[in-house]
């Protein structure tokens, strides 16, 4: 029976006393004919499978070969070589699948580089690397929940396929049962929706805000996890197509409130992966520290991975205006000397260089920034007094630059229908929203934590295509 086998993660563990254990997994290595490395993929670690000489086929043993999946019944008993406390000295030896040596693409002699492993992203999770960031993964998403649930926030699940544009950016990916080829047109010759699936027409959604933002006007506190979509043309190592955002939206909190939920969200998810996937961090923080050294000195990071997780949760994150931020910019030696590929003014949508700037060089820390020019944020943030700035705040880390994007909520309906017809947001269609403002508005607040971001900062990996299994991006939709 299939139910008895127990995970190399818990043999390792276990007191060996001759018992005898039942254990599957793949074939890392198998040397000397005797030896056999099996990994299941619960630990980066494998376990030492001792076959003796003699008491296997021939035929059997030729097919032991890296990545072929086994089947193994034998004795957990003390081990003597180094490196590990227990081996199995294996009964039986049970080939559940074979894998064929010359065809198979990872081979342990030919170390294969991230861009490699990219393009055979099928296979790369019996990688350590990827067991290790995937792991990391799950941890990450299941301390959301513990998160979210210890606090008493509900769990709301927002639209994948939406006709509101919440960021009023317009880079989404339409969705339509339309034929492309013929589809029905009107008199003016745009295309009418009337007869598309759901009548009208509709995308991928962007974000959840909007329809998170009906959900804390009952429930007082909710928050989404799920797949958002952005049909942007950005081949870089910080965007991808389809990505997961965590978007909690609280009634009854102000833009200060809002900032303690997120600092505090982000210490939480460090300290539980710390706790509870040390040992990947470790094997990260040592892959990392080998890219570190083929950098220039001056590119180097001043903190080691962990290092710099235990100084993010012991410390407080800098909050600073964005009229602040420019200010430090602007009489920045990178400023003086024309470093900065972008320019620097107020008014500007802070670049990743800017932001990156603030917290490695200046404040080497992570950093909040509030009050964004109005012209550049959301129609949905509340509109500052200075009638220049908005409720907004950003939270930028070290390495990506901004990971959390939020605001307090316009909860003024002449205010907000103002500045949706000032930024050409139709009001009509947006009536179930301006709703919650005619119906017991009251101040609220929220923002979004981008899954993958979040997942940079904590792996070390530095292109966000390696910390998602199956990443979409332009030109890229395999599997």
């Amino acid at each position: 029976m299939f139910n008895t086998r127990v995970k190399v993660k818990a043999l390792l563990a276990t007191e060996p006393k001759n018992q005898e254990v039942t254990v599957m997994g793949w074939v890392r290595h198998f040397r000397n004919n005797q030896f056999i490395a099996l990994n299941d993929g619960s630990t980066n670690n494998t376990l030492q499978i001792v076959v003796a000489l003699g008491a296997f086929d021939d035929s059997l043993l030729k097919r032991i070969t890296p990545g072929a999946a086994l089947k193994v019944v034998g004795e957990l008993i003390p081990s003597l070589g180094k490196g590990q406390k227990v081996e199995v000295k294996a009964h039986s030896v049970e080939i559940l699948g074979d894998c064929n040596p010359e065809q198979y693409p990872l081979q342990l002699k030919n170390k294969p580089t991230l861009e490699y492993l990219r393009e055979i992203a099928h296979l790369r999770f019996r990688t350590n690397t990827f067991g290790a960031v995937f792991r990391v993964r799950h941890a990450l998403a299941f301390a959301i929940h513990k998160f979210y649930n210890e606090k008493g926030f509900v769990y709301l699940h927002t639209p994948v396929i939406t006709a509101s544009d919440a960021e009023g950016a317009g880079e989404m990916f339409r969705v339509s049962t339309l034929p492309f080829d013929n589809p029905p047109r009107k008199d003016d010759g745009t295309i009418d929706f009337s007869e598309d699936f759901f009548g009208r027409a509709t995308n991928l959604t962007v974000s959840g805000q909007l329809e998170g933002e009906l959900g804390a006007m009952a429930f007082s506190e909710i928050y989404t996890f799920g797949p958002t979509f952005r049909a942007e043309n950005s081949n870089t190592a910080r965007h991808l197509a389809e990505f997961w955002m965590i978007e909690p939206e609280m009634a009854f909190y102000d833009l200060e409130d809002n900032m303690d939920l997120a600092e505090s969200f982000i210490r939480y998810l460090i300290q539980y992966v710390m706790e509870h996937n040390r040992e990947d961090l470790e094997f990260l923080a040592q892959r990392l520290a080998e890219e570190e050294k083929q950098k220039p000195q001056a590119e180097r990071s001043e903190m080691g991975l962990i290092e710099k997780l235990e100084f993010v949760v012991n410390n407080r994150f800098e909050r600073i205006s964005y009229t602040e931020a420019i200010d430090i910019l602007l009489q920045s030696p990178a400023y003086k000397k024309k470093k900065f590929q972008y320019e620097v003014k107020w008014g500007i949508d802070m670049q990743s260089e800017h932001e990156r700037y603030l917290v490695e060089k200046h404040f080497k820390k992570p950093v909040i920034v509030t009050g964004y020019p109005r012209d550049i944020k959301a129609f949905y943030m509340r509109q500052n007094d200075d009638g220049r700035t908005v409720a907004a705040m950003d939270i930028l880390v070290p390495g990506i630059g901004e990971i959390v994007g939020g605001s307090q909520r316009e909860e003024r309906l002449e205010k907000l229908e103002n500045r949706m017809k000032e930024m050409h947001i139709p009001v009509e269609e947006m009536w179930w929203y301006l709703d919650t403002r005619r119906f017991g508005s009251v101040p609220h607040a929220g923002f979004g934590l981008g899954f993958e971001r979040m997942m940079l900062f904590i792996t070390g990996m530095t292109n966000i295509r390696d910390v998602i299994a199956f990443p979409r991006a332009p030109k890229s939709a395999e599997f």
